[in-house]
C-alpha cells in the first residue's frame, strides 16, 4: 500500500481519539472549568451533532476544490482546534473549539476516502480505504483509554496537546506523500441529497440508525462518573474499561459484518438489539461489582459496535433498489445518522444526570432499544429489505 495512506491513517487515528476521549476526561473539564458534568457532556453531543449538519454543508459547498489541498487544509483546521481546546480560557471556548473541529473531521473522512481509493488500483480501492479507517479502529482501542489516562496523569488539556502533535505530524505527512492530482467524483449538490430523505425506506432505515446506535450513548458518555461515583472504582481503572470496551468494538464490528450477511438487515438487528437490551439490564444488576460491571462492558461494546455494519449494509442494500445512482450520499446520510444518534443519547444522558441521576440513564437506554428493536420488528417486516 501506498505510503500515504499511513499519513491518512495518522489523520483518522487523531479524529477518532479527540471525539471520544473526552469520555474519560468529563469529571475533570467540569471541574477545572466551572460546569456541571451534563453541561461537559454536551461537548459530546455537539461534536456529534455538527458532524451531522456541518458535513453535507461544508463537503457541498466544497465538492470542487482539489482533494489534495483541501484534505491537507482540514486536517490544518483539525489541528488548530484541538491546540485551541487545549488552551481554551472558559467552557465556551473549548466548546466552540470541539464544534468546528467535528465539522473538519466530517468533511475529511469524505475526502479521505477519495485520496485513499487513487491511490490504489481500482481492484484494491476497498482495501485502500480500510487502511485509512484502520486509524480510527486503533484511536477506539489504544488511543481513547491512552488519552484518558494520560488526561488523569496530568491534566485534561494534556490529551489535546497530544492530539496536536499527531495532527501535525499527519499534515506534515499529507503534504509530503499525497499526490498533487487526485482524480474523484463531486459530490451531489446539497438539493439533491436532501431528496434522499423524502424516501420513506431510506428514512426509516436512518431513523432505526440513530436509535438504536444512539442507545449506546446514552450511558457511554457518562460512563466515567458512573463508574466512579456509582460502581466505586478508582479513576484511574475507567481507562481499563475503555480499553474494554474498545477491544470488544473491534470484535463487534467484524461479528456485524458476518451476522448481516448470514441473516439479512432486519434479523441482524432483532438480534444486536436484543442484545443491547440484555447488557443495559445486566449493567444495572451489575453497578455495584467492578469485575462483573468490566465484563458487562466489554458484552456491551461488541453487541452496540456490531451494529454500524449491518445497518450500513442495509442502508447500502435499501439505495440500490430505490436510489441506485445515489450509493455515497445515501450512505453519508447514514454516517450522519450515526452521529445523530450519538448527539440524542449524550444529550438524553445529560438532562437524566440533571434530574433522576447516573442510575437512570441504562433505563433510557433500555428504552430506546426497544423503540429501534419495534422500527426493526414493524417498519423492516413491511419494508423488506436484502443485505
Amino acid at each position: 500500500m501506498p505510503a500515504a495512506l499511513y499519513a491518512l491513517a495518522t489523520a483518522t487515528f487523531a479524529i477518532g481519539m479527540t471525539e471520544f476521549v473526552v469520555v474519560g476526561l468529563l469529571p475533570g473539564i467540569a471541574a477545572d472549568l466551572g460546569v456541571s458534568i451534563s453541561a461537559a457532556g454536551l461537548l459530546v453531543s455537539f461534536y456529534a451533532l455538527s458532524i451531522t449538519l456541518g458535513t453535507p454543508v461544508v463537503s457541498a459547498l466544497t465538492g470542487a476544490l482539489p482533494r489534495r489541498g483541501l484534505a491537507i487544509g482540514l486536517m490544518v483546521i483539525f489541528t488548530v482546534c484541538n491546540l485551541s481546546a487545549a488552551l481554551a480560557p472558559n467552557y465556551s471556548a473549548l466548546l466552540l473549539s470541539r464544534i468546528v473541529m467535528a465539522v473538519a473531521h466530517g468533511v475529511f473522512f469524505g475526502v479521505g476516502a477519495a485520496c485513499a481509493t487513487s491511490l490504489a488500483s481500482k481492484s484494491r480501492g476497498g482495501s485502500a480505504v480500510a487502511v485509512m479507517m484502520g486509524g480510527l479502529t486503533v484511536a477506539m482501542v489504544i488511543g481513547v483509554p491512552i488519552g484518558s489516562w494520560i488526561g488523569q496523569q496530568f491534566n485534561w488539556r494534556t490529551p489535546f496537546l497530544v492530539i496536536t502533535a499527531l495532527g501535525t505530524v499527519a499534515v506534515f505527512g499529507l503534504l509530503w506523500l499525497l499526490p498533487r492530482e487526485i482524480t474523484y467524483n463531486q459530490p451531489a449538490p446539497f438539493a439533491a441529497q436532501l431528496s434522499l430523505l423524502g424516501n420513506r425506506r431510506l428514512a426509516t432505515m436512518y431513523l432505526l440508525t440513530a436509535v438504536g446506535f444512539g442507545s449506546t450513548f446514552v450511558v457511554f458518555t457518562f460512563l466515567s462518573p458512573l463508574l466512579t461515583e456509582v460502581t466505586g472504582v478508582p479513576e484511574e481503572s475507567v481507562n481499563i474499561a475503555l480499553l474494554l470496551f474498545g477491544a470488544a468494538t473491534v470484535a463487534g464490528n467484524l461479528a456485524g459484518g458476518k451476522l448481516s450477511d448470514f441473516a439479512g438487515t432486519r434479523n441482524a438487528m432483532m438480534v444486536l438489539l436484543c442484545g443491547l437490551i440484555v447488557s443495559f439490564f445486566l449493567l444495572l444488576l451489575a453497578i455495584h461489582n467492578e469485575v462483573a460491571t468490566f465484563a458487562v462492558i466489554a458484552i456491551w461494546g461488541a453487541f452496540a459496535f456490531a451494529i454500524p455494519p449491518v445497518m450500513q449494509a442495509g442502508v447500502v442494500a435499501t439505495a440500490r433498489e430505490v436510489a441506485p445512482d445515489a450509493l455515497g450520499t445515501a450512505s453519508g446520510f447514514n454516517i450522519a445518522a450515526f452521529n445523530l444518534g450519538i448527539s440524542g443519547g449524550s444529550f438524553i444522558g445529560g438532562q437524566l444526570l440533571e434530574g433522576p441521576g447516573l442510575l437512570m440513564t441504562p433505563y433510557a437506554s433500555i428504552a430506546m432499544a426497544i423503540i429501534a428493536l419495534l422500527i426493526t420488528t414493524v417498519a423492516l417486516h413491511r419494508q423488506p429489505v436484502t443485505a
